[in-house]
């Protein structure tokens, strides 16, 4: 069982993605779409709990309904946002040159390839910006990784994320089906990222941004944890400079922002400390 799971999680997480890709290209309904990501959830915490990387991270440290709750706020906005899609292509498509004659799948790949790189730049920036450090330093602040820390996320940033990925495609005019196949793409890679399974991939973990690697942006001190920034691939780290190997081992000790040990641990705080006096991001080991 363990040898299935440590070589079967990820196809089993790409076979619910391929799933969550045809129900939109059929013009499903969201909810079914929401029912895949659900899945993928459960998923996550059955695996985690019989092959975990670190034990330790699948305890309760009095995060988990914090957690919840930032991904079910999270997720919500994501599903507004898909239902005002309409709205906002009307307002920023400069000129309809999205490739509709292309297959549906090689729409969406296109469409995941450039929010990448949207969402890859954002992430950097707000490394290397203060103000935009404020809001993401909720995601670093975690002190264990597992599934659900790739949907904890201050909303503004989730915001500013989202925006920076989705805006070239409104431009282009992506159309709504291939919108919502990303939405559940990126909840499954963001699953897929933070995951506390010891899966394996091989020398696609090399290439694509998954736990392994991930791990490494999570280290908690200045400029160590700045690698890794891509969301579905670590192609636009490897062009910017940013791609660090995966394999080092990471500890719970080695997580969370070493400026700020004291960070809030609670929705609402977390919510509200972007907007308190804070220092520059991270600080030297």
């Amino acid at each position: 069982m363990r040898t299935l799971i440590r070589y079967g999680y990820v196809p089993l997480v790409g076979a619910l993605a391929g799933l969550a890709v045809w129900l939109a290209g059929h013009e499903a309904p969201l909810w079914s779409l929401a029912i895949v990501v659900i899945v993928a959830i459960a998923a996550s915490f059955t695996t985690e709990r019989r092959l975990p990387v670190d034990p330790g991270w699948n305890r309760d440290h009095g995060d988990r309904r914090r957690d919840f709750l930032h991904t079910l706020v999270n997720e919500t906005g994501t599903a507004v946002s898909l239902a005002l899609l309409p709205t906002l292509s009307a307002l920023f498509t400069l000129g309809d040159t999205w490739p509709h004659t292309w297959p549906f799948a090689v729409q969406v790949l296109a469409a995941i390839a450039v929010f990448d790189l949207g969402v890859t730049l954002a992430h950097m920036a707000s490394h290397r910006v203060e103000l935009l450090w404020r809001f993401h330093a909720v995601h670093h602040s975690v002190r264990r990784l597992y599934g659900l820390n790739g949907l904890m996320k201050h909303p503004v940033h989730q915001l500013i994320e989202t925006t920076a990925g989705i805006t070239p495609l409104l431009v282009a005019g992506v159309p709504e089906p291939v919108a919502a196949a990303l939405a559940a793409c990126a909840a499954l890679q963001l699953l897929l990222q933070h995951s506390n399974v010891d899966y394996r991939v091989g020398r696609l973990g090399s290439v694509l941004a998954l736990n392994c690697g991930h791990r490494l942006h999570h280290l908690r001190w200045d400029g160590v944890g700045d690698v890794n920034f891509g969301l579905f691939t670590l192609v636009w780290d490897r062009l910017l400079g940013t791609y660090a190997p995966p394999g080092r081992t990471v500890t719970t000790d080695e997580l969370g922002i070493a400026a700020r040990p004291d960070y809030p641990a609670g929705y609402l705080a977390q919510l509200a400390e972007p907007f308190r006096h804070q220092p520059a991001p991270l600080a030297a080991p």
